[in-house]
């Protein structure tokens, strides 16, 4: 049996030309801000760019863990520690097969079914979204707001990731429901200070630094 990830508080997601100062930048001050999971995520570089970004911000990562999106011949290449996959990426078996059972695996889920099928395929954690309405992610879909969290809660083992339209407003809303952590791209890497902002999230959770 599969040991059960724990993740807790703000999961941060690179912004890429969302950013003030720079993935890089922006990843060392989450990290210092108590972020505990770090996913690269850029779907218009090129694989060498994404590469030697990748390797550049998994440096940054001794004190969190690293997932790269999508791409997991880039995952294996850096040494990341999982990557996380979209209902139109790799099939997840097939993942779990070439990154072996100690690599962590992350999934997208709009439906109960898709989790389902994840938490089966032994996913080690699953994302929801966009959970509100959002302009970060252009074919993210429609909202599905916080009941879904609260069923997968309520019917699976596995930590819950909300994503999508969150700001400090309604990330009350996403915890009560059940999310184990939750990203916010915009508010996050548009501030003036990351690490501020990544803190204002942790403290909803009662995560100190």
């Amino acid at each position: 049996m599969r040991k059960l990830l724990k993740i807790k508080g703000y999961y941060f997601i690179t912004g890429g030309p969302l950013s003030r100062r720079g993935d890089a930048a922006d990843v060392r001050d989450a990290v210092k801000a108590g972020a505990r999971v770090i996913q690269y995520r850029d779907k218009n570089a090129s694989s060498e760019r994404m590469y030697g970004t990748a390797k550049k911000l998994k440096r940054l990562c001794k004190n969190a863990l690293f997932i790269v999106n999508d791409r997991i011949d880039i995952a294996m290449a850096v040494g990341a520690d999982g990557v996380h996959l979209g209902q139109q990426d790799i099939p997840l078996a097939v993942a779990r097969r070439l990154l072996g059972e100690k690599k962590v695996i992350g999934v997208s889920v709009r439906t109960a079914e898709q989790a389902r099928r994840a938490v089966a395929g032994k996913a080690d954690y699953l994302a929801v979204g966009p959970v509100f309405p959002t302009s970060t992610k252009k074919d993210a879909g429609s909202p599905l707001g916080v009941d879904l969290i609260r069923r997968l809660k309520a019917r699976f083992d596995i930590p819950v990731v909300a994503i999508g339209g969150i700001t400090l407003d309604n990330a009350p809303d996403v915890i009560a429901a059940g999310a184990d952590a939750l990203c916010a791209i915009s508010p996050v890497v548009t501030g003036r200070a990351v690490s501020a902002e990544v803190k204002k999230f942790q403290a909803l959770f009662g995560v100190k630094r």
